[in-house]
Order: C-alpha cells, then structure tokens, then sequence
C-alpha cells in the first residue's frame, strides 16, 4: 500500500469536496491530526473508517486502496490487487506489533541483568540476532534498501556477542 499515493488522493478529493480536515475529521468523529498523517502519507486510516470516508468523498473503497479513480475496465483487476496489498499490510502490522513486544521484552531482561551484575551477553545476542531478522524480513516485505542496512548493522553485534557469550561459558 502507497500511504503517500492513498494521501495525496484523500487530500485531492476532500479539496474537490470543498471541505477542510476539521470538518473531514468531524464527519468521522476523529482528530483533524488523523486526517493530516493520512495526507502526509505518514499512516493509513483505521479500516473501518474506509466505507464512511468514501462515501464522504464519493469515491469507491477501492478507490482510495489504490490512491486514484479506477477505470470501469480495471475494477476487478484492481480490486483483488488491493485485496491482497491489504492483506499483506495488515500481516505487517501485526509482525511489527509483536516484534515490538519481544524487543522490549528483551531490552528489559538486558537491564535486569545489568543492574543485578548478572551476564547478559545472552540477552544481547537473542536482541540483536532477532533485529536482524526483523529488519531482514521487513526489506523483503518492502524492498527499502535502509533496512537491508539496519540488518547488517545487527548482524555484526550480533556475531560478536555470540562469539562473547561461547566464551563467557566456556
């Protein structure tokens, strides 16, 4: 999903619809900031904002997935499309949502072992070898070369506190 396309559309039609954030926001009982982040392509909408918003812009649903007008010809094409780029999103939403979860997790048993001078090369090594994974399958969800790097960046503390804590227990 283009969250900056899907932005640049909702804005272009609310402008179309003469109506301003605040009183896009109103008609879905959310922040006129919702709006803004949606038009800056900094996060999509809740999905069940999707119908209500269309219908006040008298656009489709699949419309505003795709981020423009869908020809008559296309509907279908695009619909299934969409259907899937959805999926996909919201299996990434919930990959990052749990991710977060263990990182803290971790980040935190990390503290504990520091403050109770415990060894926690251990920690540090689950922490870094499981960034690396995330970020590895998150450049392949998106292709964004940045998080190829942040990978190799985790990747390299990661074989080193692996290789400190074989030799802190051998």
């Amino acid at each position: 999903m283009d969250k900056v396309k899907i932005g640049q559309f909702i804005a272009s039609c609310r402008k179309d619809k003469k109506l301003t954030q605040e009183q896009l926001a109103e008609r879905l009982n959310i922040s006129k900031n919702a709006v803004s982040k949606w038009e800056r392509g900094i996060c999509l909408m809740d999905m069940s904002l999707l119908k209500p918003l269309s219908e006040i812009l008298n656009v489709s649903v699949n419309d505003i997935l795709s981020g423009e007008k869908i020809p008559e010809d296309k509907i279908k094409e695009k619909s299934e499309e969409n259907l899937i780029k959805l999926s996909e999103f919201n299996h990434y939403k919930s990959v990052t949502i749990g991710t977060v979860f263990i990182l803290l997790t971790i980040t935190i048993i990390i503290v504990y072992s520091l403050i109770k001078d415990l060894e926690c090369s251990g920690y540090t090594t689950l922490l870094f070898g499981f960034s690396a994974v995330v970020y590895f399958y998150k450049y392949k969800q998106t292709n964004d070369k940045n998080l190829l790097l942040w990978a190799w960046c985790m990747i390299i503390p990661f074989v080193a506190n692996f290789i400190a804590f074989i030799l802190s227990t051998i």
